[in-house]
């Protein structure tokens, strides 16, 4: 009878020490499920934000997003004014025009060319030991696209301007950008296909 009730004793108390274990184990059983969620929550709100100026449109419907993955286009020059910086990056679909001789060799580039004019706002360079301009703030995203179905009276070339607005880290599509916006200005290279800038040696 004895032994009955010292291992009924043994056992409760082993019981008693399993409680704080099983207690702790819940606890962070719930942290490490609350970190995860804290970190997916994270991981989609980035996504959102990536995602977000691919939902634009500029006015006469021509898609931010039609122009993914630009930021790591090829660049094919760069330009300057007084107040602008500007760097031109192309697609691969044009580079590779480009690498063919178009449009020197008199083609035109093919449906699916694209090419977009990257705009900063210039600053000194505070740091070289000489005077030169730097990127400071970006302020636009100029882009062309070539579907001679759908922009059949500016040579095949749409044309749509997206702002950026440095205080809210977002861009716009501008109010006032049709798909001929620049094509004024691009008539007077009609010969190159309305492209102004070559492929500059490297």
């Amino acid at each position: 009878m004895s032994e009955l009730v010292t291992k009924s004793v043994a056992q409760e108390q082993q019981g008693q020490k399993r409680e704080p274990n099983t207690a702790l184990e819940r606890i962070a059983g719930f942290t490490i499920v609350a970190t995860a969620v804290a970190v997916l929550a994270v991981l989609v709100a980035a996504v959102v934000y990536a995602q977000d100026k691919y939902l634009l449109k500029s006015p006469s419907g021509i898609a931010f997003s039609d122009f993914r993955g630009y930021e790591d286009w090829s660049v094919v020059s760069s330009a300057r004014t007084d107040e602008v910086l500007k760097v031109i990056v192309a697609n691969p679909a044009m580079i590779n025009a480009y690498k063919a001789g178009v449009p020197g060799n008199g083609q035109p580039f093919p449906d699916g060319a694209m090419i977009v004019k990257l705009q900063w706002k210039p600053k000194k360079s505070a740091e070289a030991q000489f005077l030169v301009d730097v990127p400071d703030v970006f302020t636009q995203a100029f882009v062309m696209e070539k579907d001679s179905k759908r922009f059949p009276k500016t040579g095949g070339w749409g044309y749509a301007v997206f702002n950026y607005e440095a205080a809210s880290d977002k861009f716009t599509a501008d109010p006032k950008s049709l798909s001929d916006c620049g094509n004024a200005c691009h008539t007077v290279v009609k010969a190159k296909d309305y492209i102004f800038h070559p492929y500059q040696k490297r």
